[in-house]
């Protein structure tokens, strides 16, 4: 699916001379956008096009558009809710919840797909704990059945739009404070109780989900290393014990919560080890050719 095991981002609106040079390196398999790379309509779908264009098989691009705060592309786009607006909805009325979500993840595949934008890193499936803020109100619900029913049609609605969805944060962000932008957070309850909780939605869910991406995020009881740097929860848990066949992404190694591992080439070295299958390195040009350079 991937032509290379590196994700990056690009300057701004279209694309400059060293972005077309370091995206025609054979390391990198795709394209993040932002809201800097967005101005109008007609304007994406040139750059998306563009960037289709400089390899064969194409760098796949992918872009943040969960809804609420998390939405890159705005003006031109339906404003999509929060996710925790349907986790109300539902608990007032399941049925109309859940047609809501899956209308939703229609909505937004459908309008993506017609720009050209391969996928979005959506659903979130955290727990809506009301304890993380960085998480808050994209989650869909505090429960893990709530999180279940809302994402699985939120799947169904992308799905039908013509986009694989991509589940986040693996093992579950909702139960610590820090901003792994920003921060370490360390998780310390214990296996059993992440298991009940908060993986439960990436279980249930993984043969829904084209990929996965794990959290910047320590838990203490069960490994020293943040998630997406674990064999553990990578190998033991995700692949061997969920039997989760697709695409295990990194959470953006310039983060905070990415630092434990060393610098930019170590910290890919390190997920690449764990099982990370592409490595997302965003807004830290210098960063991501120190890992284009490292990588064998």
């Amino acid at each position: 699916m991937f032509s290379g095991p590196v994700m990056l981002d690009v300057a701004g609106l279209a694309l400059t001379e060293e972005d077309r040079t370091i995206l025609e390196h054979p390391k990198v398999g795709g394209v993040i956008l932002f809201s800097r790379n967005y101005q109008s309509v007609e304007q994406l779908r040139a750059l998306v096009a563009e960037i289709h264009a400089i390899r064969n098989p194409s760098l796949l691009v992918a872009v943040d558009q969960e809804g609420g705060r998390v939405q890159r592309f705005r003006e031109g786009f339906t404003r999509l809710p929060a996710a925790a607006h349907f986790g109300e909805m539902y608990d007032n009325d399941p049925v109309r919840g859940k047609y809501l979500a899956e209308l939703a993840g229609y909505i937004m595949a459908a309008e993506l797909r017609s720009v050209g934008v391969d996928f979005s890193f959506a659903p979130v499936l955290d727990l809506g704990r009301g304890i993380s803020t960085v998480i808050g109100d994209r989650a869909f619900h505090a429960t893990p059945n709530g999180v279940i029913e809302l994402a699985r049609t939120f799947i169904l609605g992308m799905r039908r739009g013509g986009m694989p969805a991509v589940g986040k944060h693996f093992p579950g962000h909702g139960a610590v404070t820090a901003d792994s932008h920003v921060d370490m957070p360390v998780d310390n309850r214990s296996f059993e109780e992440i298991y009940k909780t908060d993986l439960q939605p990436f279980q249930v869910l993984s043969k829904d989900l084209m990929g996965i991406m794990p959290a910047h995020v320590v838990y203490s009881e069960v490994d020293s290393l943040p998630a997406g740097f674990s064999r553990f929860w990578l190998q033991n848990v995700l692949r061997k014990q969920f039997d989760f066949l697709g695409t295990i992404f990194s959470d953006d190694l310039s983060m905070a919560g990415a630092e434990k591992a060393g610098d930019y080439a170590a910290r890919a070295r390190a997920a690449l080890s764990a099982g990370c299958d592409v490595l997302l390195v965003c807004n830290q040009r210098e960063g991501a050719k120190e890992v284009l350079r490292n990588l064998l």
